[in-house]
């Protein structure tokens, strides 16, 4: 017997089944954001981010309805599921904004980035980036005789594999886009 008077196995309860249910694990989720096309209203949107301390890790804003004068904000960042439902509630409670999609848990959606590649070089290191723009499928949109610009659209996987790449053969400068984002199949 334990001092508690309790037999060992006597319970199929323990006391490892109290903790609590909800994640600590961090997840990367791309939010889709329709906001009214006003001025500020980006500025409230990302105040939001700052003034909690949570981070933005791509973000992409265009006009998307001229005659409605809306926007889509598509933001990825990265919580804990509890931070991730705390965001999107909060962004909810925003005046201007008219919708907020969790892409990540909504179903498959159709992710992409833009990036355009400076690389600087002569002689192999040339011949050898053209040939690995050729099988990522980048496109080449400016050609000097000392380096090359490259375009190439994809996830973002793909655009950090051409990066690492590109290094060692004279990668000088890159420009991303950020995630522009789609949920596939028809709308409920």
């Amino acid at each position: 017997m334990s001092p508690l008077k309790i037999k060992k196995g006597s319970t199929s309860h323990s006391a490892y089944e109290l903790r609590p249910t909800f994640s600590d694990r961090e997840e990367q989720h791309t939010l889709a954001i329709l906001v009214e096309n006003e001025p500020g209203v980006l500025a409230r949107v990302i105040g939001l981010f700052s003034g909690r301390g949570y981070n933005i890790d791509s973000l992409t804003v265009a006009e998307v309805d001229h005659l409605g004068h809306r926007s889509r904000i598509t933001i990825v960042t990265t919580g804990t599921p509890q931070i991730i439902t705390q965001i999107k509630a909060q962004l909810g409670r925003i005046v201007d904004v008219h919708k907020v999609n969790d892409l990540t848990v909504e179903g498959p959606s159709v992710e992409r980035e833009l990036a355009l590649f400076k690389v600087v070089g002569q002689g192999e290191h040339r011949i050898e980036a053209v040939r690995l723009a050729d099988i990522f499928r980048a496109n080449v949109v400016d050609s000097t005789l000392e380096s090359f610009v490259f375009e190439i659209t994809g996830t973002s996987e793909k655009i950090d594999a051409f990066a690492e790449l590109m290094q060692p053969l004279g990668l000088e400068e890159i420009a991303r886009t950020g995630v522009a984002a789609l949920s596939r199949g028809a709308s409920a």
